[in-house]
């Protein structure tokens, strides 16, 4: 089992998970944030602190479509060990739904 990031993050972006994270597996785009599955120790401190509720164990239905993204922009995007600063209208997004297609111009990760 791993967790991964979902689409809820698109734009929001809080990082409060980061903070949490006892061995760094956080990543940042320019819009979301994602795990790399590889190194989650599957200790699920993360989930609780995501405000946008966008943090999932790959157990949940639908968040094992989310595995290879995580896994490919893990590999692509900058490793974070630090809450940085959300987006200014970070809040405006929570609810937005389908803004993974808007922002990366595909659908989202589906099963």
């Amino acid at each position: 089992m791993t967790y991964v990031v979902t689409e809820s993050c698109v734009r929001c972006k809080f990082m409060d998970c980061v903070e949490v994270c006892p061995v760094d597996c956080f990543y940042e785009g320019d819009k979301m944030l994602v795990i790399d599955p590889d190194v989650c120790i599957d200790c699920g401190v993360c989930e609780p602190e995501c405000p946008a509720d966008a943090i999932r164990a790959d157990t949940t239905p639908d968040a094992a479509a989310w595995i290879p993204f995580n896994r490919e922009m893990s590999r692509a995007w900058p490793n974070i060990t630090e809450k940085g600063e959300p987006p200014a209208d970070a809040e405006e997004w929570v609810t937005v739904e389908n803004k993974f297609e808007a922002e990366f111009g595909k659908p989202a990760p589906a099963a």
